[in-house]
């Protein structure tokens, strides 16, 4: 087998080859938006630390 026939593609190379290469880079792309998001809501879902300033306010608030 000619590996410079298989990649030619008997002339559709150019279209054959494209195809795949904006497959993987919207591929890729999905996964890095998906990793994105995952980030965004792991750190939207975490514990917020409480300052001692909002501590002193929301203590504040009962004696009024």
């Amino acid at each position: 087998m000619d590996w410079s026939k298989f990649f030619k593609m008997g002339g559709y190379a150019l279209y054959v080859w494209g195809s795949y290469g904006v497959t993987f880079v919207l591929l890729a792309g999905e996964v890095l938006m998906l990793l994105k998001r995952k980030r965004n809501l792991a750190k939207r879902a975490a514990p917020q630390p409480i300052s001692s300033e909002s501590r002193l306010n929301t203590s504040l608030q009962g004696v009024q």
